[in-house]
């Protein structure tokens, strides 16, 4: 469920009308809910009601402040996985203690700024990290807490570059080698061993990876115990899928993820740490965008938009589908037409969708791009020397602008010619 829907024959977010947004800031430009962003959030603390937790927002979804605010009020963690992203949990109000720390490479530097900002956990996913997160910690005076990522060689079925939980991953230690890792790790001076972390990857539709992998975790966790660890938490990672297609049938819910977490993992009397991004944000945010032109082509129409691949990558890098809609709703019974909807990039690979079922469409329509609030504003680039989409925020019958778009002058700005040339 999200909260973008027409009303008076025009698609609005929650009580504001994109028509309005386009008129006052602008196309292309990203819009999300507030209220679906609640919604979403509160669906994974009630699924996991019935134990300790904590719910951390994966930052790399979206990492706009507000939103991390919005979130860190709710009394949601975040799960980042660089510098940057820690900064910016900070910057939204998210307290170190709330924050947990993965990523394959860690460096030095931000592990420092982690452990003098205040952390939750590290996420260790190999033995050199450990050992040099031991050494900094140690120096500092400090002492760590930390889970070891196990890689339980299980198949998401997911996209293979979304893909995090087979033994060919660059991810976590094999789960086969997990004792003798912890084991070092409890002899490393700036390290407290607390728990067991584990991913298999992103958009799973199939709970059933997730059962498999939980029940290899519950294993790793009893055997450890047994070895004189004191394993407090689970952090079962995230990935939980969100329907791209309206015509799908949809992936599970929350509560359901949440029911095998219990049936696998409950017994243990562990704290558990899950770390949704998509589910949370995903449909929560529209990618709106006017037609420059339609374009007759050989055997096919093109309906050219200002959004373009630098804005909206996830088409152009994994073959994403989402679903393009007109802004003003078409009446019923309405003849439809394929258009290949495309942006302004000089590249072929610059096509959001293929033979799009749209209505008569022409220069200066609104069409929105659904479920775009994930992985869309936070892997936009300037390409083309075009500027970084803005983003909105919707509440009730207000908005707010979040980011701004760049000025040409602004993005120039940032370079420099050398007084020799």
């Amino acid at each position: 469920m999200d909260h973008f829907n027409y009303h008076a024959g025009e698609l609005h977010a929650e009580d504001v009308p994109l028509s309005r947004i386009a008129a006052e800031v602008g196309t292309p430009v990203y819009v999300y809910s507030a209220a679906t962003l609640t919604r979403h959030f509160g669906l994974f603390r009630q699924a996991l009601a019935w134990t300790d937790h904590l719910v951390c927002f994966a930052v790399k979804a979206n990492s706009n402040l507000a939103v991390l605010k919005l979130l860190g009020d709710l009394g949601a963690g975040m799960d980042v996985v660089s510098g940057g992203e820690y900064a910016r949990a900070r910057a939204a109000g998210v307290p170190g203690d709330r924050i947990v720390f993965s990523g394959v490479g860690k460096t030095l530097a931000e592990m420092r700024q982690a452990i003098e900002g205040g952390i939750r956990q590290f996420n260790i996913e190999s033995e050199p990290e450990m050992r040099a997160l031991s050494t900094l910690a140690a120096s500092m005076g400090a002492v760590v807490p930390v889970a070891v990522r196990v890689n339980p060689d299980v198949d998401a079925k997911t996209h293979e570059k979304i893909a995090t939980g087979k033994s060919e991953n660059k991810f976590g230690i094999p789960i086969a080698r997990a004792r003798e890792v912890y084991a070092e790790a409890a002899s490393l001076p700036g390290l407290r061993v607390v728990g067991v972390d584990v991913h298999i990857g992103s958009q799973l539709t199939d709970l059933d990876p997730y059962r498999a992998a939980y029940a290899k975790v519950a294993d790793l966790t009893r055997a450890l115990r047994a070895d004189g660890h004191a394993i407090t938490r689970l952090d079962l990672g995230g990935g939980l899928g969100i329907p791209y297609r309206r015509d799908n049938n949809a992936p599970p819910l929350p509560l359901e993820y949440g029911q095998v977490i219990r049936e696998t993992v409950g017994d243990l009397g562990c704290e558990i740490e899950i770390e949704p991004g998509r589910n949370i944000v995903g449909n929560a945010g529209i990618l709106l965008s006017q037609v420059i032109y339609v374009k007759q082509g050989e055997g096919r129409d093109f309906l050219i938009v200002d959004a373009a691949m630098n804005d909206l990558a996830r088409p152009a890098m994994y073959g994403a589908h989402h679903d393009i809609v007109p802004v003003i709703e078409p009446a019923v019974g309405a003849a439809v037409r394929p258009f290949d909807v495309v942006g302004p990039v000089c590249e072929s690979g610059d096509t959001f969708q293929k033979g799009a079922d749209l209505p008569r469409m022409a220069a200066g329509d609104l069409v929105a791009f659904r479920s775009a609030g994930a992985y869309g504003a936070v892997m936009a680039s300037e390409y083309n020397s075009r500027p970084l989409v803005p983003e909105v925020l919707v509440r009730g019958d207000h908005f707010a602008v979040i980011r701004t778009r760049p000025t040409f002058e602004e993005m120039l700005a940032r370079d420099s010619i050398p007084a020799w040339l």
